[in-house]
């Protein structure tokens, strides 16, 4: 068995490979799976500093794209969502968090790269029917901006 993990991690540590992985965890994390890429990325350009930008844009394009299928999860659970709002308290919160999210617009995906948070507000915009190209924008941002303080705080420190 043992074996095998060091086989597995081995081959995961291979350019060709880490960056498919990165790029399946970085989707992941972005859906409402409780995942997160950090360790991938961080294990991925320790083991192969010399992929630091490659790395960036494949855990900014995953994470984006996994934004995106939450704006049209959110798109279609309209049905979902009068169901589970039947409460009148809890019901008064959530109007009142997508106001707030109606009222910023697309901008307001910039904080989809925030924890536990930003996967709902990916999937409230789509809900609110926010424009989608723009709010993907928004998201692109955050994230990149999120990925590159985290790679380049790890190599400051590393250095």
């Amino acid at each position: 068995m043992e074996n095998f993990f060091q086989s597995l991690l081995t081959n995961l540590s291979q350019p060709e490979y880490g960056l498919i992985v990165l790029f399946c965890a970085s989707l992941l994390a972005a859906t409402l799976l409780p995942l997160g890429s950090e360790p991938v990325l961080l294990g991925l350009i320790t083991l192969n500093p010399s992929l630091l930008w490659p790395a960036w844009c494949v855990a900014t394009l995953g994470n984006t794209l996994g934004g995106a299928v939450g704006w049209w999860m959110g798109l279609g659970a309209d049905h979902v969502w009068s169901r589970r709002s039947s409460a009148e308290g809890q019901k008064a919160h959530h109007l009142r968090a997508m106001q707030w999210l109606q009222r910023m617009g697309p901008a307001a995906c910039l904080g989809a790269w925030l924890p536990v948070i930003g996967d709902a507000l990916c999937v409230v915009a789509g809900f609110l029917r926010l424009p989608f190209w723009q709010c993907l924008f928004f998201m692109a941002v955050g994230k990149a901006v999120r990925y590159g303080v985290l790679l380049f705080g790890w190599q400051w420190l590393n250095g």
